[in-house]
């Protein structure tokens, strides 16, 4: 009786115990139309609060601040509940101009900091997450504006903008830099002049060439990248030229520059826009003869049935220096409208229309007679989502965000003129089995929820709001969060608040 007793409860035990075990390899079931505010963390003003990253490692959350100075500030989130500033690093002290993103993998920090001549090479910084010690200092191209590792570990990667000085008489080469982590930081800089003998037929397609005296490949300029699950290939926005290009990791070397082309904001109800600051209507969707360009910043990548998908947050960006700038209103005495094209011109130039449109004088006068037969503005005020094979439109998400912002009572109406709700950043997150995307909205203040499970069609979820201007959205799976749960933080550099949000669990 007693042996039996013994083996009973060794067997008691063991069930216990294989029980905890299945209980624990389970994935948390959470409900994402729960997501809430759970904590925040104020860093300072303007810019104190861009880009974050997470370490699973040391629970610390690593968020770029530029307000007075350019540094990264240092967060212990154990308790997301109530982060705490721990230090910062003074990337000024270091020699660096601004540090404008960071990175995180395998107990490693990667920063992207632009030179103080932001024209000259700038360098990626490499820390070691728990000590702060710098483990490596490697030269990338002109103003590397966003970093990111491959999901590996094995690249980082980063975007260099390369951006002209104020007065636009130097213009580096716009380029993308692939540092090999496991070959001792080897670099291979990467620039598009293989691409200019396509010149004439990328720019058909809608590849924006325009820059002052610039060569093609001094006027491309990355500024997003987001890399393939198994690290094999990375993608490329390149905002002000309306692109993306793709690169294979394996033998880093582009493999493609794909124009986005233009929405027709004249064709059906998901392609109108408020285009006017001065109609005393809030939101006053409407089709104008305007085409859109794409332009995105912020790009995700994901897959639905072993289909690779991108997504972009529309954001739209112009080319404004003291030496050289592309804005006009359609108002503006110089902007005419061909009469041709547009009989109704002097109709359409009215502030409550669309003379209060920001537009582009690059592009749309097509016969070069000093008129424009075609009027293009800046971004979608949208998100897209593309095939990731061939760079062909999936679906767009349209005036929806826009309308959602208005329901919620956050949509500026000062800023219908010039790019809406500009989308900003995006992430994608695998939960419950649905792919989930928080995309930021510069202007509105908020974090829109959606379901792009079927990419054909997104369903929007909830709205969150956020502190001033989002720059950045990062999403922590319960894996590796300090807690077990989804976590969700927003970034936000017009006035240095950082957002946490959790859900509910069902």
């Amino acid at each position: 009786m007693k042996r039996f007793f013994t083996i009973s409860c060794i067997a008691a035990v063991s069930l216990l115990a294989s029980n905890c075990s299945k209980r624990q390899a389970d994935p948390i079931q959470e409900d994402v139309a729960t997501f809430k505010e759970i904590g925040r963390i104020d860093l300072g003003s303007t810019g104190a609060a861009e880009i974050a990253a997470y370490d699973p490692k040391t629970k610390r959350l690593f968020i770029v601040n530029v307000d007075g100075g350019s540094r990264i500030d240092v967060i212990d989130l154990r308790n997301p509940t109530a982060p705490v500033k721990i230090q910062s690093i003074d990337i000024n002290a270091i020699g660096g101009g601004g540090v404008n993103s960071v990175a995180v993998s395998n107990g490693l920090l990667a920063a992207a900091v632009e030179a103080p001549n932001k024209t000259d090479n700038g360098r990626v910084i490499v820390f070691n997450t728990e000590t702060l010690n710098i483990v490596r200092q490697i030269t990338v191209g002109a103003l590397p504006d966003m970093i990111t590792f491959s999901p590996d570990g094995n690249f980082i990667l980063t975007a260099n903008e390369g951006e002209p000085n104020e007065a636009y008489t130097i213009d580096p080469v716009g380029s993308v830099s692939i540092i090999a982590v496991n070959q001792n930081y080897a670099v291979t800089t990467l620039d598009f002049s293989q691409f200019a003998s396509n010149r004439s037929a990328l720019e058909q397609r809608g590849l924006r060439i325009y820059g002052r005296n610039a060569s093609f490949a001094q006027d491309m300029e990355p500024e997003y990248i987001a890399v393939s699950d198994d690290s094999k290939t990375a993608w490329v926005t390149l905002q002000e030229n309306n692109a993306i290009a793709r690169i294979d990791l394996t033998t880093r070397t582009f493999t493609g520059l794909f124009p986005l082309g233009t929405k027709d904001h004249n064709a059906g109800e998901n392609n109108k826009i408020d285009a006017s600051d001065r109609d005393n209507i809030v939101g006053n969707f409407r089709n104008w003869p305007v085409q859109g360009y794409y332009q995105p910043d912020a790009i995700a990548f994901f897959t639905i049935g072993g289909m690779p998908y991108l997504i972009t947050a529309n954001e739209g960006d112009a080319r404004a220096y003291e030496g050289y700038n592309e804005e006009r209103r359609a108002g503006d005495s110089n902007y005419r409208l061909d009469p041709t094209r547009f009989p109704n011109a002097a109709e359409l130039r009215q502030p409550a229309n669309i003379g209060r449109l920001r537009t582009t004088a690059a592009n749309g006068d097509i016969d070069g007679d000093g008129d424009y037969d075609i009027i293009y503005t800046y971004g979608t005020r949208s998100f897209s989502i593309w095939n990731a094979n061939t760079l062909t439109l999936v679906s767009d998400v349209g005036k929806d965000m826009e309308e959602r912002t208005i329901v919620a009572g956050l949509y500026d109406d000062t800023r219908s003129d010039d790019k809406g709700v500009e989308p900003e950043a995006v992430t994608i997150a695998d939960f419950n089995g649905r792919k989930i995307a928080f995309i930021g909205l510069e202007r509105a203040d908020a974090v829109l929820v959606y379901d792009v499970t079927n990419p054909t069609a997104a369903q929007f979820i909830k709205l969150l709001p956020t502190g001033d201007a989002p720059e950045g959205v990062l999403y922590i799976s319960p894996k590796d969060s300090p807690n077990g749960r989804s976590l969700l933080i927003a970034t936000c550099e017009g006035d240095g608040l950082v957002n946490i949000y959790q859900p509910e669990t069902k």
